[in-house]
């Protein structure tokens, strides 16, 4: 398809006041205009014509990404017989989870070794799921500028967004599963835990409340007893997809850090020995894994959570801890990951919450609201000003008081800034796991 330049459409819309110019003074010549226009088009048309012919066009994405992690999608195009120096242009429509407002342009520039051209874009999913690239335009100009050959393609590329792993594979995290007393390789945590494993020698330095009496009697000799960190313990992490947690901090939707801080803190309490279930809900129920078992199967809890969708309605936490408990067989750890706007929505969170926490330990996450600090914290330079500080103030005090009550329901409370609520998660679970806590 060939389809005029701007400098085409430039040209005409200047000679227009020349050639009613022409027609007012020398009637007789209005002859001039319709063949400057005609001659106009030929030049179009063959600009158009000797811009080249498009062999082939090829768009390079990956198949899978991460959300909120930068890739690049590579077009390449052959182009024969091409006269001219200007640079073909490239447009693609795709998904809006793939962001960019779903339209992406950039220009090709030409390969030496091969003659095609080549062009790179990259683009941010800000959403997980799986999104489409649905079709690319490619033009290019002639060697006037005054015409574009133009070729479009339909395409239906699917890329499919995972939640975010980069914390389980950052160089911190390996610091926690190198801990001394936590590592990689599947071993006993001694020291510390609940459960006896065996007798030794007392040190100067030790608890004293583990000597053992009885055994140091016998023996004329001070024993200590060293215990075992208990294993196998149930782990449930689970998502509020409603309305507040769908709300963007720092480009990126509350529920998909919350999905990264609790793979993350999976995969640490998978490696200690313990058992990982996923739970998601809403209005109702979504998501709901066995448990998994064995660090091999992190990829089962990594599908689950590419599940949680986003949802724009307050979540039903009656229903939802309700069936939750009704899952639960035995004492587990329940992580809660939630946020809520007022103390009004969160009086049913606070009632489920604290039925849940009967039976089973419950730690509650939330993520700071830095912008509301900011505004209660802002010197207010105007009335307005005074007015913002003070219901911010206001919606601070109720937050604080919600996690006050959930805290005196027995609710270990974690509040955090977003990229720090995994390593805190982590932090707080080990310090339960050495204590033999859970069961």
């Amino acid at each position: 398809m060939i389809v005029p330049a701007p400098r085409a459409v430039l040209i005409a819309t200047l000679a227009a006041p020349l050639a009613l110019l022409v027609a007012a003074l020398e009637p007789t010549a209005w002859v001039l205009v319709p063949t400057a226009g005609a001659a106009l088009l030929v030049l179009v048309l063959l600009d158009g014509l000797v811009a080249g012919r498009l062999e082939d066009v090829r768009l390079i994405a990956p198949a899978d990404v991460e959300v909120g992690a930068p890739f690049d999608c590579v077009a390449l195009a052959d182009i024969s017989g091409r006269q001219g120096a200007g640079v073909p242009q490239v447009a693609l429509g795709f998904d809006p989870r793939l962001g960019g407002g779903g339209r992406a342009e950039f220009p090709l520039a030409p390969e030496e070794a091969s003659g095609t051209w080549q062009g790179r874009h990259g683009l941010t999913a800000n959403r997980r799921g799986t999104a489409s690239i649905t079709g690319l335009w490619l033009r290019w100009p002639g060697p006037l500028g005054l015409a574009y050959r133009q070729a479009s393609r339909t395409l239906a590329q699917d890329i499919r967004i995972w939640p975010d792993l980069s914390p389980v594979r950052s160089p911190a995290l390996q610091f926690f599963l190198r801990d001394a007393e936590f590592g990689m390789i599947a071993r006993r945590i001694r020291g510390e835990g609940s459960q006896f494993e065996s007798l030794s020698e007392y040190q100067a330095g030790m608890d004293r409340r583990r000597i053992d009496w009885k055994s140091s009697a016998r023996h004329a000799k001070l024993f200590a007893r060293e215990n075992e960190s208990e294993r196998n313990n149930p782990i449930v992490f689970a998502f509020d997809c409603g309305q507040a947690m769908c709300e963007p901090i720092d480009g990126l939707p509350k529920i998909d850090r919350a999905v990264s801080a609790a793979l993350t803190a999976a995969y640490v309490a998978l490696k200690g020995g313990d058992r990982v279930s996923l739970f998601g809900f809403a209005q109702r129920p979504e998501v709901a894994t066995p448990f998994v078992t064995d660090a091999r199967m992190f990829h089962r809890l990594q599908a689950a959570a590419a599940a949680l969708d986003y949802h724009a309605q307050e979540p039903n936490f009656t229903l939802a801890l309700a069936t939750l408990a009704a899952r639960l067989k035995r004492r587990s750890l329940v992580v809660l990951f939630s946020d809520f706007t007022d103390p009004t929505s969160a009086e049913l969170m606070i009632e489920s919450v604290g039925r849940l926490v009967k039976h089973n330990l419950v730690i509650f996450v939330t993520m700071e609201d830095s912008e509301l600090a900011g505004l209660a914290a802002t010197e207010p330079a105007e009335i307005g000003n005074i007015a913002t500080a003070v219901s911010a103030d206001t919606l601070a005090r109720q937050r604080a008081l919600v996690l006050q009550r959930l805290r005196q329901a027995g609710v270990d409370v974690i509040e955090a800034p977003w990229d720090r609520i995994g390593y805190r998660l982590i932090d707080r679970y080990l310090e339960i796991k050495r204590a033999g806590a859970i069961g």
